[in-house]
């Protein structure tokens, strides 16, 4: 996203000095005044639907495009900023209504790019694909955007090769690092893992020493550096996350817990739900009840990691309360079939009938270790 050219408002240098210097939230401050003297103020709703788009509020610049789109129809980028904000903001059917107003030929590409991404997005992947395959090959996106849906598809080796093709043609690029990253640890290779977080990590650190990365954990006290586009781009937050996702999985519970004090600090409200999952999920054994809330809070958002419904039930169990595991699937019913495999939702069905009639639920684990011990029979076998 670019500045557009102005024609019909002039601002003083100091606040382009601020945009230039990403002081994107004191810029925001003095645009909205200006707004209050001029609403239709072109140049404002401009200047700070950029602003909002780059600190990661999608919703502001939405409406600011969306005004932006009603005053001057004719301005194509109106229109592509605010369907990419709508994206962002996750409003997928209103962002696919908005590419329909993409009718210059210049766009088309960036139609079907974004209208694909917006599938992507619903989890309609077979239209994303249809939507993908309509792009020349020799697109720079078409390699990344086919790697996407593989990883989708479970092919995380043949994901893993179209990542690394696209990164040949683009050159380094922290958010392909981090897609080549993900497919290894999907693969369980975490060596090959932890090799692309680090360099997507000593970059951060080389080329944004202003992010403070991993001041948190040597205990200086620093303020939070905001959801700026600037930091979504180094990639860094992703990097973190999925480096703590091994060391946990590796057992390494210090080294997890200091990967993710390590990242960019934020305020709490800032947090992506990745970081706010994990952060309740490694701390659950000194902040047990602050662990529930943030887990239960994200069940409330829209999207909330996969993962989050099965922990949540699951650590209910191990905590041994059972009222609100079985209260939390009774509420969200049709969770279990998107978010639980069969195995588990059997055995959390088994845990729970527990406490009411405990021979019932002697007999499911006795029907599942009976599936389980005919698997093994088979893989014994094989």
């Amino acid at each position: 996203m670019t500045l557009t050219t102005i024609k019909d408002g002039e601002y003083t240098a100091t606040v382009y000095k601020m945009i230039k210097d990403g002081q994107y939230g004191e810029a925001i401050h003095i645009l909205s005044n200006e707004l209050q003297k001029q609403m239709k103020s072109r140049a404002a709703l401009s200047l700070l639907g950029y602003c909002y788009y780059h600190m990661q509020d999608f919703t502001n610049a939405a409406e600011c495009y969306e005004q932006l789109t009603q005053l001057h129809p004719e301005v194509e980028e109106y229109k592509l900023y605010y369907a990419q904000s709508l994206y962002g903001a996750c409003a997928y059917p209103e962002a696919m209504k908005a590419t329909f107003l993409l009718d210059n030929p210049t766009s088309h590409t960036k139609m079907i790019k974004l209208q694909a991404s917006i599938k992507y997005g619903e989890e309609e992947y077979s239209g994303a694909k249809t939507l993908v395959e309509q792009l020349p090959q020799d697109d720079p996106d078409y390699d990344v955007d086919m790697g996407c849906l593989l990883y989708k598809e479970g092919e995380y080796e043949e994901a893993c090769k179209k990542f690394m093709s696209a990164m040949q043609v683009l050159g380094y690029q922290p958010e392909l690092s981090y897609n080549i990253g993900l497919c290894y640890y999907s693969m369980k290779q975490y060596g090959q893992a932890l090799k692309f977080i680090g360099e997507i990590i000593e970059r951060g650190i080389r080329e944004h020493p202003e992010l403070s990365v991993g001041m948190t954990t040597e205990g200086i006290d620093v303020r939070s550096v905001g959801n700026t586009l600037i930091l979504h781009e180094t990639a860094l937050i992703e990097g973190f996350n999925l480096k703590a996702a091994i060391e946990y999985q590796l057992k390494n519970c210090d080294a997890a817990q200091e990967a993710l004090t390590d990242m960019p600090p934020r305020s709490e409200e800032e947090l992506d739900p990745v970081t706010l999952h994990n952060q309740a999920l490694m701390n659950m054994d000194k902040k047990p009840s602050e662990g529930f809330e943030k887990l239960a809070f994200l069940l409330q958002q829209i999207p909330f990691p996969p993962v989050t419904f099965g922990n949540l039930l699951l650590l209910y169990c191990k905590y041994e309360y059972f009222d609100l595991a079985a209260d939390v699937m009774a509420e969200n019913a049709h969770l279990t079939y998107k978010f639980l495999t069969p195995y588990l939702y059997e055995f959390l069905d088994a845990m729970l009938t527990c406490q009411t009639a405990p021979e019932e639920a002697f007999r499911k684990f006795d029907e599942m270790n009976a599936k389980l011990t005919d698997q093994l029979r088979k893989l014994t076998k094989q």
